[in-house]
């Protein structure tokens, strides 16, 4: 059968979504599972944007071995220089070069003319090639560019030794027919096209990136680019968990493989809306909470009698495990052990100690511990930040009544090494939580987003919290689970500011290196 890549952006295209902000673990974390989940190329980041984009690149390129690892570059040297160095220590190195062709981006945006463009286009391939073996060229804008002058530069670009073409629909306006029909184009009227893999980068602004990217594959494109769970500026990516679906279950009209790791589909759908905090829409196709649920009654007549009544997909094809649970507070550590490993989690004996310390305090709390709650247990010890929190939360405590002013009370230790203790109000519990935190870390905060959501079910299910902030000028989202809720709420907050006081000095280092 045809074989389809799968080039996976959600460390790069996805991370630009606004309010999400991964760290280099977290980002390590994700980069192992994309390479479980069978991705063919993960796209790492771009070296040249931060210090700490350049590092999760050129951690991520020296571990993944299973896949190819790239990283994102303008046309520029300056750029290529940095990503060669970010990226030489990769198996096979990647880079993934990108200028604007379409008549609005030349002449709003770069200010040039399309003779100009064709020139950088061709220079910045020549150069990447004297360091990289594989070049993927991106035409930005792609889909709104003149036909005929793609045709134009894609022949240039090929000549200068660029081993994949890309084909954004950078702004989601396309139609399958159309987007497909452009691809046709390209194949029957490029030079050489058949020496170099071409790429379709959907997204989804009329929600049809992943309609249009199949389209892409029926008219000649050897690779989908896209995300995990769809995330990415604006309103998203095409959603690779859909794709690969669609095409295996329609295997019958298609006739393709992606070397996509079906049973690995969930867990990596769990893992990036956990590190991210963008939920998941239950509804959504393939792995929302509800797209095996059946609430009509004569669903579920049918399902009872027979599951292919109303069940294309099934939840152990995407690894979704409906297993009963045998571990409990009287469980001992080698089973927990076994539990972690047949989840697909690599702790050392250090994480594992701590996670089954974590996990006796919550069954000693809890009546059921649920599969949710180990992930979430699990996923914590393996990317424990290597940096000790600036901040960190030893109590808080709310007084509250329907006729009284919320009071909160928080105490926390300091960078000074100090245990500072707050107190203020707020109109209600939380912001008089946040009120008090404000007081604690000295300086501006303003909340953009805050929400918390129950890990498992029932009324001892875990909490998680998220808070979107906005800390003296820069925007952090910060994440924590507690069974109660406002404690959660509090460490996600401190969370937050210790992921920019962690960037700050990052920041500070690298100015002291140079």
């Amino acid at each position: 059968m045809r074989q389809i890549d799968i080039f996976d952006t959600t460390l790069r295209d996805g991370e630009q979504s606004a309010g999400i902000n991964l760290n280099t673990a977290e980002k390590m974390e994700i980069a192992r599972q994309l390479e479980r989940f069978g991705a063919t190329v993960i796209e790492a980041g771009f070296p040249a944007s931060s210090p700490g984009d350049f590092e999760a690149v050129q951690r991520i390129a020296n571990t993944v071995k299973n896949s190819t690892v790239t990283g994102l570059a303008r046309a520029m040297k300056s750029d290529i220089d940095t990503s060669w160095e970010a990226l030489k220590g990769g198996q096979q190195p990647h880079l993934h070069v990108f200028l604007a062709t379409s008549s609005i981006h030349m002449e709003h945006k770069l200010m040039k003319s399309p003779d100009q463009v064709v020139d950088i286009a061709v220079e910045a391939v020549k150069y990447a090639k004297k360091f990289f073996p594989l070049v993927q060229w991106s035409a930005e804008d792609a889909f709104r560019s003149d036909p005929a002058f793609l045709v134009r530069i894609i022949n240039q670009v090929i000549k200068a030794g660029a081993t994949t073409i890309n084909i954004p629909d950078t702004v989601g306006y396309a139609t399958p027919q159309e987007y497909g029909a452009l691809f046709k184009f390209l194949k029957e009227n490029v030079t050489g096209i058949e020496r170099v893999k071409l790429s379709a980068h959907c997204h989804n602004d009329l929600g049809m990136a992943v309609a249009n990217s199949i389209a892409a594959i029926e008219n000649g494109a050897d690779q989908v680019e896209g995300t995990i769970n769809g995330i990415g500026e604006r309103a998203g990516n095409a959603a690779l968990e859909e794709i690969a679906v669609a095409l295996h279950i329609r295997k019958d009209i298609y006739g393709l493989e992606t070397g996509v790791n079906l049973q690995e589909i969930k867990r990596t759908s769990q893992l990036v809306s956990q590190l991210t905090g963008v939920v998941i829409q239950p509804n959504k196709a393939v792995v929302g909470k509800n797209a095996f649920a059946h609430e009509s009654g004569i669903h579920q007549d049918g399902m009872l009698k027979n599951r292919e009544t109303y069940e294309i997909i099934t939840p152990e094809l995407i690894g979704e495990t409906t297993a009963p649970l045998a571990l409990g507070k009287h469980s001992g550590r080698h089973a927990f052990k076994d539990r972690a490993v047949s989840m697909g989690f690599e702790l050392s004996d250090a994480q594992l100690n701590e996670a089954f310390a974590e996990f006796k305090k919550l069954a000693d709390r809890k009546k059921e511990i649920t599969e949710d709650d180990l992930f979430v247990l699990f996923t914590g010890k393996q990317i424990k930040h290597s940096e000790a929190d600036i901040y960190e939360l030893t109590n808080v405590q709310v007084q509250y009544g329907t006729s009284n002013v919320p009071t909160a009370t928080v105490a926390a230790n300091v960078p000074s090494g100090e245990n500072i203790v707050v107190a203020t109000t707020g109109a209600g519990s939380v912001e008089a939580i946040f009120n008090a935190l404000e007081l604690l870390v000295k300086g501006q905060v303003n909340i953009l987003d805050y929400r918390v959501t129950s890990i498992g079910k029932g009324r001892d299910a875990l909490g998680e919290a998220v808070v979107n902030l906005r800390f003296n000028g820069e925007t952090f989202t910060g994440r924590d689970i507690s069974q109660d809720v406002l404690e959660a709420s509090a460490k996600a907050y401190l969370n937050a500011i210790n992921r920019k006081l962690v960037k700050d000095q990052v920041k500070v280092l690298e100015t002291v290196s140079q």
